[in-house]
């Protein structure tokens, strides 16, 4: 999609068009940290963004990445998401079948459910499966772990099986 925006130029006083492209995906901010290291001098403050692109079509990606600043930090966890883009194989608003991953101490079940059921996920893995276009789903994180980075690779990983296995097929 592309959105003209009117922009004046100042020095000849005469309107000029600009064109700015909209990205086709919907993007989450899922987590934001500050993050330090120390020095010398003392700590020095950076921020770390984890951002969730989908366009809710079956297209999901993962971003995380660290800035001197918030914005330069979602700027660029942005980009990331963007060249860590999956196909997700969807069938009937579902996944075919079970599948589960496990990422560090993250470990993610992703069951399929019969249409009308919903979203029956929580935090992190509600997030992926929406921006994916999932809508019937029940998952379980199992462990105890509250890592959200992990928690999201993990669900990723999920996904990424379901293509495999698919393409065995």
């Amino acid at each position: 999609m592309i959105i003209n925006k009117d922009k004046v130029n100042k020095r000849e006083g005469r309107f000029e068009k600009k064109e700015i492209k909209k990205s086709e995906f919907d993007s989450k901010l899922l987590d934001l940290a500050r993050v330090a290291r120390m020095t010398a001098g003392g700590r020095r403050f950076r921020f770390r963004a984890t951002v969730i692109i989908g366009n809710k079509k079956g297209k999901v990606g993962l971003g995380v990445a660290k800035g001197k600043d918030v914005s330069q930090a979602v700027e660029k966890a942005t980009r990331a998401a963007h060249k860590s883009l999956i196909n997700v194989f969807i069938k009937d608003e579902t996944i075919p079948h079970q599948t589960e991953a496990r990422f560090g101490a993250a470990n993610i079940v992703l069951k399929p459910q019969r249409k009308g059921r919903g979203l029956v996920a929580g935090g992190t893995v509600r997030v992926i499966c929406t921006l994916a276009g999932i809508k019937n789903i029940s998952s379980k994180v199992l462990g105890r772990t509250g890592n959200k980075i992990n928690n999201a690779k993990a669900t990723i990983e999920a996904l990424k099986k379901i293509k495999e296995k698919i393409a065995e097929k």
